[in-house]
């Protein structure tokens, strides 16, 4: 969010029953695209990598007229 969408406007973190749900609001009006990073130790292309890697599922929401857009993704809650 920082980099690729004009930074972050709220990151929310929910305990549900069995997950945590992290979500980071942001302005940008891209689609966030896992990717393979190329260069291990250089910035870009590692941040949904890892999303995609460590969280049970992840989306995107977006709410017509408005912009920006939520990308949420789920982990495995603590027991």
């Amino acid at each position: 969010a920082c980099l690729h969408a004009e930074g972050p406007e709220r990151l929310r973190v929910v305990r549900l029953a069995a997950t945590v749900r992290l979500e980071v609001t942001d302005r940008g009006v891209g689609q966030p695209t896992p990717r393979t990073p190329h260069r291990a130790g250089r910035p870009g292309g590692h941040g949904m990598f890892i999303v995609q890697r460590l969280c049970l599922d992840w989306g995107v929401e977006r709410v017509p007229g408005a912009p920006g857009k939520t990308v949420w993704a789920e982990l495995a809650a603590p027991a």
